[in-house]
């Protein structure tokens, strides 16, 4: 019933996935105090080497990008050489790896850089404490400025452009789950009322931008995106956020990306003003290969993948407590379930 997921899927001339299974980007918050990549990941990753492409925990860009502690960061030198450790071993496994790009935009908190404010498409916080470290308090964002935008879109640009000197096969620009590009694209999080804010034509200019960007600095076949077009994060639902969407997609359309990943927990639930579920959603308005994710076992991706549902499958905390999940699968192996206890520890 799964001999789909282990047949090769080309995502592009330059790179060639020999499965269909992907793992997915899971934060462990387990990098060291300068956010570097420390041996237990390296082992940690290399182990998981079966999968067709490992997708990297979320990995800030910049210093006040970060919302979590001990995120791993991809704007120094000595994070770029931790990371190197990490592909290397993945890539002498025979595995592929991308790193997911990431800015939690207003859900970050200065604690972590010793600032005292935080950027955002617009003045409007959300409530609450920081995950891990209850005793930070969320604060209201300043809008961020067209040159403070400007400079966003290069640091995604160089945090690519650093992806690939740590020896990357690709980037996935995390644009979902309400951090700082999906911010952007939804009306809740987006109250400007410039050129990036007000109407679906203005609210996909950074997250295009910033597609373009790296783009033009490592390649299409090498960068790929996630989006949450629903399951809110962080955001209130808004039945407008339909038509940024509906435009984000034709507009990508126009251009070429390693692959499109839907941002979803579970993708069992149904949208109506999407019309159905996310992945339904995604394969009608997108041409690109399409990563299905969201609560699915290896049984149930496999039937979606044979009927063309999506192209392949990201599998999250299985791929946590089951450091062979492939061979497990493939052999048809009993799965150890996952516990949050497994969380603090990289097995």
């Amino acid at each position: 019933m799964t001999d789909i997921l282990f047949t090769p899927v080309a995502l592009n001339e330059r790179i060639e996935l020999k499965n269909r299974i992907l793992m997915a980007p899971l934060t462990r918050c387990m990098a060291d105090d300068a956010l570097v990549p420390t041996q237990a990941m390296v082992d940690y990753y290399a182990r998981r080497a079966d999968a067709g492409l490992i997708i990297s925990e979320a990995t800030i860009i910049r210093p006040d990008g970060q919302g979590y502690p001990n995120t791993p960061g991809i704007f120094t030198q000595a994070q770029i050489a931790g990371w190197r450790k990490v592909t290397d071993a993945v890539h002498e496994n025979g595995g592929k790896i991308f790193a997911q790009l990431w800015h939690t935009g207003r859900v970050a908190h200065p604690h972590f850089w010793g600032g005292t404010e935080v950027i955002a498409p617009s003045a409007v916080g959300v409530e609450g404490t920081v995950p891990r470290m209850r005793e930070l308090t969320y604060l209201v964002p300043r809008e961020a400025t067209a040159l403070e935008i400007a400079q966003l879109v290069e640091d995604y640009a160089k945090a690519a452009e650093n992806a690939i000197e740590a020896g990357f096969d690709g980037v996935e620009i995390h644009g979902a789950n309400g951090y700082m590009i999906d911010e952007f694209l939804h009306y809740d999080s987006n109250r400007r009322e410039d050129e990036f804010g007000g109407s679906p034509e203005n609210m996909v200019c950074f997250p295009l931008q910033v597609v373009d960007a790296v783009t033009s600095r490592i390649g299409a076949a090498r960068t790929a995106l996630r989006i949450s077009p629903a399951a809110y994060f962080n955001i209130e639902p808004d039945p407008r956020d339909r038509a940024v969407f509906d435009l984000l997609l034709s507009e990508l359309d126009t251009r070429e990306l390693a692959y499109l990943h839907g941002g979803i927990f579970d993708d069992s639930v149904h949208y109506d003003y999407l019309d159905g579920r996310v992945s339904e959603y995604l394969r009608r308005h997108s041409r690109h290969t399409l990563v299905g994710v969201g609560s699915y076992d290896a049984e149930t991706a496999a039937a979606a993948i044979a009927t063309n549902k999506f192209d392949v499958i990201a599998i999250g905390r299985p791929f946590i407590a089951n450091h062979d999940y492939v061979a497990r699968v493939r052999e048809g192996a009993e799965l150890k379930p996952y516990s949050d206890e497994l969380l603090p520890v990289l097995y």
